[in-house]
């Protein structure tokens, strides 16, 4: 097992075939627009997501980078629009491992009647004081059955070469093995010199038992590099418990923050970075917005100005895009605080777009950049 890779220590483009690989679930996502799901008759819009391949689909679309994904899709009509929406988002797609629905007893097949199935969700928005809310159907989906030895690692890290790896903690609690997968690939990616991240992402949709959550995770986290994880996920997916104060703005609820980031780095000394975004939640469509990086090797706290009341109208993938902004800058060789300053931007401007990705692209992270520093308004283009 090779040591973890430090974030000065990240691969140059030209030693690798891919800039980033991201090991997750996607799923079909229908929203029901302006009602909620009880009551979506029509008009209901398509999209796909996933809490570690969003991250992939960040780095390709936005930043320009090259990105792969690592998940398993059934080879039916659902997995095929899934894949094609990977392409047009410029993600790689050679990774995915499918299912054939020939059901020839092979170890990835399966029938024609759904028995092993594509992810589905139904996310509504919310609208004022109703929030948002995921209805998940992923109880018998193909990637819930990944495991190690299911992927290449060694042909993907080794002779290929990735410079950034990440999974979550949506991925490795959705299944029987995935944990062990996810901590198969963070092992082979250090072996072969790459940075290894992920986002613990707490959902107790995917996993009610927190102690469950803990222990897998404890699992994880001492082969990253990288960890993205507000207050409330170190405290339900790793056990660290934030003081609990009636704190409503970010300078306060940062002064909690970092006492507990800094127990988290001196208990995994492997961690070059942690960092979250802030969302303080007024109501399901105006938020205020924030996101810091520690970097725990100087002991150094990087904050991106914070957003005060903005409106949005999808709140799903923030923390996903502030994840591949992140590492948008750092692989294009920017400095920390430009780095939270990107995944900050990154991350308020997917709440503004329907879906889990933004849709947007480095000119516009740049310019949101600049205009949250300056303080000023928004200016109509014409």
């Amino acid at each position: 097992m090779g040591e973890v890779v430090r974030i000065g220590s990240i691969k140059s483009a030209a030693e690798c075939r891919f800039d980033g690989a991201s090991l997750g679930e996607v799923m079909l996502r229908l929203d029901p627009r302006d009602v909620p799901t009880a009551r979506a008759r029509d008009q209901i819009r398509v999209s796909q997501g996933g809490g570690e391949t969003n991250v992939a689909c960040g780095l390709a679309y936005t930043f320009g980078l090259r990105s792969t994904v690592l998940t398993a899709l059934v080879q039916d009509t659902i997995g095929e629009n899934l894949r094609n929406q990977f392409r047009e988002l410029g993600v790689d797609t050679g990774q995915l491992l499918w299912w054939n629905t020939r059901n020839d007893g092979s170890k990835y097949s399966t029938d024609e009647k759904g028995t092993i199935c594509n992810g589905v969700n139904f996310t509504y928005n919310g609208r004022g004081v109703i929030p948002s809310n995921t209805t998940y159907y992923r109880g018998n989906t193909a990637s819930r059955l990944l495991e190690p030895g299911d992927f290449d690692f060694d042909t993907l890290f080794g002779s290929e070469g990735v410079r950034v790896f990440n999974t979550g903690g949506i991925f490795t609690l959705i299944g029987p093995r995935t944990a062990d997968l996810a901590v198969e690939a963070a092992q082979k990616a250090a072996l072969y010199g790459t940075f290894v991240t992920a986002d613990l992402n707490y959902r107790s949709k995917v996993e009610p038992s927190k102690e469950r959550a803990r222990e897998i995770n404890r699992k994880l986290a001492p082969h990253l590099g990288f960890l993205v994880g507000n207050d409330s996920d170190l405290a339900d997916a790793l056990g660290y418990e934030t003081p609990k104060t009636k704190a409503s703005t970010f300078e306060e609820w940062l002064d909690n923050y970092k006492a507990t980031v800094v127990r988290v780095a001196k208990d995994y000394p492997n961690l070059s970075l942690i960092g979250t975004q802030w969302r303080g939640a007024h109501n399901a469509d105006m938020i205020s917005w924030g996101a810091v990086l520690y970097d725990v090797a100087n002991a150094a706290w990087h904050v991106a100005p914070v957003r005060e009341h903005i409106p949005i109208i999808d709140r799903t993938g923030g923390g996903d895009s502030f994840a591949s902004g992140v590492l948008g800058a750092i692989l294009q060789g920017k400095d920390l605080q430009t780095a939270v300053e990107w995944g900050a931007a990154h991350g308020i401007l997917v709440q503004e777009i329907p879906g889990d990705v933004t849709m947007v692209n480095q000119k516009a992270v740049e310019d949101e950049v600049k205009r949250a520093k300056s303080g000023k308004g928004v200016k109509a283009v014409r």
